[in-house]
């Protein structure tokens, strides 16, 4: 079970000490979190640093792929199935050790036929709450949709998960639906401000009986 942790901005290094598989920085304008000319501190070598983007221009994603030394790009916009390819095309290229991560709005009447074009281009899936935002909202959605899932692509769980969770996880992971799941994604509900990370809420999910 892998665990990623988004929204990085102000307290990093501390986060990095709880052993996270991945920590993701936003480089998108609209956010209180976009980490946008800060330094990535180093990383251990089993976390990688994945950069979140909304409808960024591929040109731009490579240039801070490069800049900061990114392992993971995760798509959080209308990325089209065109796009995802000329991305995932030039990653296969220039930077193959990038994984590809498409996030998707999960909210009532979603279609998971949706997904289908982009099986062949994303390494994994990442489902969070519709909201506002393209992300960190805040809100989880009905998991109870994710029986309607009908491939085998993994996905990360996102969206809305907090410490208060872990009884509904454990009752999750025990469901078909969770067969896909790689991992747990958590972000606001962790904060003490947008951006900073309460470690300590940290720790004490990182207790919680699915990591075990």
């Amino acid at each position: 079970m892998k665990f990623k942790v988004c929204g990085m901005k102000y307290n990093p290094a501390e986060v990095i000490q709880l052993g996270p598989d991945y920590l993701g920085f936003i480089f998108w304008e609209g956010t209180p979190r976009n980490f946008t000319g800060q330094e990535i501190p180093e990383l251990p070598v089993n976390t990688k640093a994945v950069g979140v983007f909304v409808d960024e221009s591929i040109e731009n994603i490579f240039g801070i792929i490069e800049k900061y030394g990114l392992k993971g790009v995760q798509l959080h916009g209308q990325e089209s199935v065109e796009y995802c390819f000329e991305l995932y095309e030039r990653l296969q290229k220039e930077a193959p050790e990038v994984e590809l991560i498409k996030a998707f709005a999960i909210g009532p009447g979603f279609s998971f036929e949706s997904l289908q074009g982009y099986l062949e281009v994303c390494h994994y899936f990442l489902f969070d709450t519709r909201g506002e935002l393209p992300g960190g909202n805040g809100t989880r959605f009905d998991w109870e949709q994710l029986r309607d899932y009908p491939y085998e692509k993994p996905y990360l769980l996102s969206g809305g998960i907090g410490e208060n969770d872990c009884d509904k996880l454990l009752h999750f992971f025990r469901t078909p639906q969770a067969e896909c799941c790689m991992g747990i994604d958590v972000n606001s509900k962790f904060e003490i401000r947008p951006g900073e990370k309460d470690i300590n809420a940290l720790k004490r999910f990182l207790k919680c009986g699915i990591w075990k």
